[in-house]
């Protein structure tokens, strides 16, 4: 049984990487892209610790996960897998309309592998015919006006292709929680070539500097200072992820239930929880079934 969770970020996200460049603590990329995104193991990570603080089900909850290595034992093989949480939709500044969502069709596509939309292929389809021509389209968007700003960039309206209110392609981004009404995609979407998102995305990451102070003065311990990244606030990303059947004897349907619970709720992921960094709401909708290959792998 496959699911695709979306997570809206209600407060920017920061998911520690590997390495460090300085004093700039950088987030986790894409080794192929460079594109931020949540590893599988942090979300894993989180929700196996919700579900085991649960002292009603924490044994229920081992054996779904997969028993760890323990006094010697092996460990044992779980009934649920996770994705990597990939980016769908990243707010970028507008002078002309504050703010909008950017996409491209690379996000669109990897969304698609899972949904298997028709209406959402043929956006794709479309979207590349308009922005790979030389001379063609720099946007398709639903964004009004004759001329939109994109971070300073300035796309005038003959660059512009657009998406009406009418077109069926809306219903494809219905199960996306909107966060109260803020996510307004009739109006301020627009999707870009892959290229010209890319650099959009590493000029809208959220990025501030901490310093550390002397005891009882207001100056800096002895240059003490980082800067650190985060996927910004109002970003929506998407992981799909699944459960298998029952593998022995000892049933897992409560925390089964309870994992689906959690999907469908406010949950916090990544690093600096006690800076309130990294809250999402989350909405989760079950996908069809991908192949009995891809299922028993």
């Amino acid at each position: 049984m496959n699911y695709l969770t979306y997570s809206y970020l209600l407060t920017p996200l920061h998911t520690g990487a590997s390495s460090q460049a300085g004093n700039l603590i950088g987030i986790a990329r894409e080794a192929q892209t460079e594109f931020p995104y949540i590893p599988s193991s942090s979300i894993r990570g989180k929700i196996r610790s919700s579900l085991e603080s649960n002292p009603s089900i924490k044994a229920e909850a081992n054996s779904f996960f997969g028993e760890r290595i323990k006094n010697g034992s092996q460990p044992t093989e779980g009934e649920v897998w996770f994705a990597d949480a990939t980016l769908l939709l990243f707010p970028v500044a507008s002078f002309s309309h504050q703010y909008v969502w950017i996409t491209c069709p690379l996000w669109l596509s990897r969304w698609n592998r899972w949904l298997h939309n028709q209406d959402l292929q043929k956006l794709i389809a479309e979207c590349r015919t308009h922005l790979d021509q030389d001379g063609g389209k720099k946007v398709v968007t639903s964004v009004k006006g004759k001329q939109v700003f994109l971070q300073g960039a300035i796309l005038k309206e003959e660059e512009i292709s657009p998406l009406k209110k009418e077109d069926s392609c809306w219903d494809i981004f219905k199960e996306i929680p909107d966060s109260s009404g803020i996510l307004n995609l009739k109006e301020k979407l627009v999707i870009l070539a892959d290229q010209d998102c890319a650099a959009l995305v590493e000029i809208g990451l959220h990025r501030e500097v901490r310093i550390t102070l002397k005891e009882n003065e207001k100056i800096v311990d002895g240059g003490s200072f980082r800067s650190e990244e985060a996927i910004p606030s109002e970003t929506v990303l998407f992981f799909p992820w699944g459960m298998k059947p029952n593998k022995d004897e000892t049933p897992t349907q409560e925390a089964r239930k309870l994992l689906l619970e959690i999907l469908n709720d406010r949950l916090q992921l990544g690093g600096l929880e006690g800076l309130g960094r990294g809250w999402t709401e989350n909405k989760t909708v079950k996908v069809e079934r991908i192949s009995t290959k891809v299922e028993e792998n």
